[in-house]
C-alpha cells in the first residue's frame, strides 16, 4: 500500500500545531497573572520576559508547521524557512535525545529528592509532564513535516554524495573555519562533560545547590552535540569518503549545530533577561558559565557560515549546469 506523503506531512504539521496549545495556554496564564502549577507567583512575575519569549518561539513553530503544508511555504525564501527550522531542530531535537536517558534514570534510580528548602516552590510535576510531553510530540511532528517538506523542495541536494560538493576557491577558508569551530567545540564538550559527570568547578554556588539529574543529562547531551557537529562538518569540508551519501553527515551537522546554537543562545538570553537570580549567578561566576555558552554559539555560527557558503556554491553550480543543459 502506497503511503500518501502529502497526507502524512499535513497530519504531522497539524499535530505539531496542536501540540503547542497546552504550552501556549500555560504561558498565557502565567503572563496574565495566573500562576497555575506553581506556588510562587513572584517567580512568574520575575520571569515574565522569559515567558513572553517562549510564547514567541512556539508561535514561530506554528508558522513553520503551516509553511510545510501551505502553498506559500514552497515559495518562501529558503533562508526564511531553513534558519528558524535549524534552531527549532536543535531545541526540540535536544529534548528528544535527552528525554529517554532522563526517564530511564527516573525508572532505575527513582525520583530525585527536593532541595530541602520549604520556601523553594517550583512548578508541579504535572507542569513538567505537560511542557516536555508537549515538546516531545511537537518535536517528532514538526521534524517529520520538515523532513517531507525538505525531501520535496531540496530533493537534488539530498541525493548528492559528499564528493559532489564543489571544490571552490573558498574551500580552504571553510576548512579553517571548521577547525576553529572544532577547537571551540572541544572546549565546550570538555566543560559540559565535566559538569555532566558531577563536577561543579566553574558553576555558581546557587546553581550548584539546584543541580539535578535533568541538568546533568542536558550537559551530557550538549557535550555529545559539540563533538558530533564538528566531526560531521570536518567529514564534509575535508571530503572524507567522498563516495558516501551527503545526507547522513548533513543531518548530523544540522541537528547538532542547531542544538549548540539553540540551547547556548537560549541560555545566554535567559540569563540576560532574568532579574535577581541572574545577578546572583553573574556575581558568583566571573564569566565561566556564560563563556561556555558563548563558545557554543560561536562554534555553531561558524558551522552555519561554512554550511551556508558550501550550499550556496552547490546551488549556483547546479543552476549553471541547468542553464548549460538548455543551451
Amino acid at each position: 500500500m502506497r503511503i500518501d506523503e502529502r497526507a502524512v506531512r499535513a497530519g504531522a504539521a497539524w499535530t505539531a500545531v496542536a501540540a503547542t496549545v497546552p504550552y501556549l495556554t500555560l504561558k498565557t496564564l502565567w503572563l496574565t497573572g495566573h500562576p497555575v502549577g506553581t506556588d510562587d507567583p513572584a517567580a512568574m512575575d520575575r520571569l515574565w520576559l522569559v515567558n513572553l519569549l517562549t510564547v514567541g518561539m512556539d508561535a514561530i513553530a506554528v508558522a513553520l508547521a503551516l509553511a510545510f503544508v501551505r502553498p506559500w511555504g514552497r515559495r518562501a525564501p529558503a533562508g526564511l524557512v531553513a534558519f528558524p527550522m535549524w534552531v527549532a531542530t536543535g531545541l526540540l531535537g535536544t529534548i528528544l535525545v535527552a528525554l529517554p536517558p532522563y526517564l530511564l534514570s527516573l525508572l532505575l534510580l527513582g525520583p530525585e529528592s527536593g532541595s530541602g528548602d520549604p520556601d523553594d516552590q517550583g512548578p508541579g510535576d504535572w507542569v513538567f509532564l505537560l511542557v516536555y510531553g508537549g515538546f516531545a510530540v511537537q518535536g517528532v511532528a514538526l521534524l517529520t513535516a520538515f523532513a517531507l517538506y525538505a525531501r520535496r523542495r531540496w530533493a537534488g541536494l539530498l541525493r548528492e554524495r559528499i564528493g559532489d560538493l564543489p571544490d571552490s576557491p573558498t574551500l580552504s577558508v571553510q576548512r579553517v573555519l571548521a577547525c576553529v569551530a572544532g577547537l571551540l567545540a572541544a572546549g565546550v564538550a570538555a566543560a559540559r562533560a565535566y559538569w555532566a559527570l558531577g563536577g561543579t568547578a566553574g558553576l555558581p554556588q546557587a546553581m550548584v545547590e539546584d543541580r539535578n539529574r535533568g541538568m546533568a543529562v542536558m550537559d551530557g547531551v550538549a557535550a555529545v552535540m559539540a563533538v558530533a557537529a564538528v566531526a560531521a562538518l570536518l567529514v564534509l569540508v575535508f571530503r572524507v569518503r567522498p563516495e558516501r551519501r551527503l545526507l547522513r553527515p548533513l543531518l548530523v551537522v544540522w541537528t547538532a549545530a542547531g542544538s549548540l546554537f539553540g540551547w547556548g543562545g537560549w541560555q545566554l538570553v535567559a540569563l540576560g533577561v532574568s532579574t535577581t537570580r541572574v545577578t546572583e549567578l553573574r556575581m558568583a561566576v566571573p564569566g565561566l558559565l556564560p563563556l561556555v555558552e558563548a563558545a557554543q554559539v560561536v562554534a555553531a555560527v561558524l558551522v552555519l557560515a561554512v554550511g551556508a557558503v558550501a550550499l550556496t556554491e552547490w546551488g549556483a553550480r547546479r543552476r549553471a549546469a541547468a542553464v548549460e543543459s538548455h543551451e
